[in-house]
């Protein structure tokens, strides 16, 4: 295969791969504290021997967390917080602690405030935050102070990873952090709403129609570049 079909089947990779990314995004729409994804194209040049100066590949692998505030919907729950700004949850999980926006929360049968997932929700001081067995009301003001019948218990933590970029997502709406997480000031936490998916509906379908359009003509390119070859074969082989 020539360059041209080299560098022709690397961007049909990374085609597939976003098209692949596009479809996940319009999965989870109605997915709480989901962050829309994207991939990022990057272009390799390489000199060549010869007659030709370089060969250019594609490359689609990096992919990029998308962080625009979603839509705050009231549910009026008591152990659903929304974050309004920067800033993320953390939670203790079997893999470490990691970071959502998700912010659906209920007590365990210890009392400890965890996700539907059984995973433990941490306050400013990374300790799981408890809610006494026999409270009658549970208040969190927008700093993060959790308070029980009118009496302070804890802060959720609110975190961010030092480097905005060292955000790896785990499993839908958990990202974990390779480097240092450190706290968040400025945000606030919405008492009985939750944030919605980011993800918009109308600009991920376009960017779908947009995507299969680009591959569609790549894998023309690909077809008459076969029949080409086979052409010049079955000519020399005359």
């Amino acid at each position: 295969m020539d360059n041209a079909g080299y560098t022709t089947l690397t961007r049909q990779a990374g085609l597939l791969r976003e098209m692949s990314t596009v479809a996940n995004n319009l999965a989870n729409l109605s997915t709480t504290g989901f962050r829309k994804e994207g991939v990022i194209f990057a272009e390799h040049v390489k000199a060549l021997d010869g007659k030709e100066s370089s060969l250019s590949m594609a490359t689609a692998t990096v992919r990029l967390t998308m962080q625009q505030q979603g839509t705050l919907t009231q549910t009026n729950g008591s152990f659903d917080f929304a974050i309004e700004g920067e800033g993320f949850f953390m939670i203790e999980t079997p893999d470490g602690e990691l970071l959502t926006r998700a912010g659906s929360f209920t007590p365990n049968g210890e009392g400890e405030l965890v996700t539907p997932d059984g995973y433990r929700l941490l306050d400013g001081g990374g300790s799981p935050i408890f809610i006494p067995p026999d409270a009658l009301s549970i208040a969190v003001s927008a700093d993060g102070t959790l308070s029980a019948d009118g009496l302070p218990q804890t802060q959720i933590g609110l975190y961010m990873p030092a480097d905005p970029t060292d955000l790896t997502r785990q499993n839908g709406v958990r990202f974990a952090v390779k480097g240092d997480v450190v706290p968040v000031e400025g945000s606030a936490i919405m008492q009985g709403f939750v944030e919605d998916s980011n993800v918009n509906p109308v600009i991920e379908i376009a960017r779908m129609i947009e995507v299969q359009h680009a591959y569609e003509l790549g894998q023309s390119f690909l077809d008459k570049e076969d029949e080409r070859i086979r052409g010049v074969l079955s000519t020399l082989g005359r």
